[in-house]
């Protein structure tokens, strides 16, 4: 049975993607464009776990790692024909190059992971909520220069003309593979180290583990994942503003994690899919009976009853075991 016990890690969320992947060739375009949404923020939420789940340390900023995924890779792929005429105020480099699908998910993963390489290298020193606030301030700067600096990208102005290469197959693969990564770290030596600082910092270091070094590491790895999750999401939507990568994002996916539970792989599968059906189920009422804005504030309700009733989450923080 123990032997059994990491095949299961990995097995139980694997097959959730896979039924969500093949739910979205079985339905309509209309509902299926919802399961499409779930699966990618089940990479989104895998993404973050891999640095809040592992280490403990509350990061408002994993979105900004998405947002530069997604507009890197959605300005890449940007046809160049149309690309002189919509970006004109674009740097060289990225207004006279053109990426394919694949490339521009590998440069997505690449921004993510320098840009978290970046702002980890004095973050990571932090914890609580001076940590939580620095993140934020992250997100906060990161938003403002894509909103604001048009030689990145379109500024306020919608990316549009991205092409839609994210469907059920791209999807799927895309969130296995940042399961099977994120997986594979927790089960490494580096993210076993990572959880011992998560539990008993003093006590790690005097072993001689590097609180600082092995968070850097896990907040770099995750910065790289959100990246490529980010590029799944514009090539999905196929465009994409700076709001829409922004503090609604930031909430919804942190829900995810927190309904499902956070010290888990399993927890923030299963929540991303759970949340992501409840939201995309009152999107759906919103454009009928219910006011708008309803779907943030059921989700909001649900979160805070989960953190009151069972504050380790659904599946109570752990993996999925026989």
């Amino acid at each position: 049975m123990r032997r059994l016990a990491p095949v299961l890690e990995l097995a139980g969320p694997l097959l959730l993607i896979v039924a969500a992947g093949l739910l979205s060739t079985a339905v309509s375009r209309s509902t299926q464009i919802y399961v499409l949404h779930a699966i990618v923020a089940v990479a989104m939420v895998v993404a973050i776990y891999v640095f809040i789940g592992n280490s403990g340390v509350l990061s408002f900023g994993q979105i900004s790692f998405v947002a530069v995924g997604a507009f890197a890779a959605g300005v890449m792929t940007v046809p160049l024909l149309l690309k002189g005429a919509i970006l004109r105020d674009l740097f060289p480099i990225l207004r006279d190059h053109e990426l394919g699908n694949v490339e521009s998910l590998l440069v997505a993963a690449g921004v993510g992971a320098v840009l978290a390489a970046v702002v980890g290298l004095p973050l990571m020193r932090l914890s609580g909520l001076a940590a939580g606030i620095a993140t934020f301030a992250v997100l906060e700067i990161t938003n403002n220069l894509l909103r604001e600096w048009t030689a990145i990208g379109p500024g306020a102005t919608t990316l549009s003309l991205v092409p839609q290469t994210t469907g059920p197959a791209q999807a799927t693969i895309g969130a296995t593979l940042v399961v099977l990564v994120a997986w594979a770290y927790q089960r490494s030596r580096f993210g076993r180290r990572l959880r011992a600082t998560r539990e008993d910092p003093a006590a790690a270091q005097a072993v001689g583990i590097s609180v600082h070094r092995h968070r850097l590491g896990a907040f770099v790895l995750s910065g790289a994942l959100c990246g490529f999750a980010g590029g799944l999401y514009v090539h999905m939507l196929g465009s994409i503003s700076t709001g829409q990568v922004y503090l609604e994002l930031t909430f919804l996916t942190l829900a995810m994690l927190v309904v499902g539970g956070m010290t888990s792989l399993w927890g923030a599968v299963v929540g991303a899919l759970a949340v992501s059906g409840l939201d995309s189920f009152l999107a759906e009422a919103e454009r009928g009976a219910l006011p708008d804005g309803t779907r943030l504030v059921v989700v909001g309700a649900v979160m805070a009853l989960v953190l009151v009733l069972r504050p380790s989450g659904i599946t109570g923080g752990k993996e999925l075991r026989l």
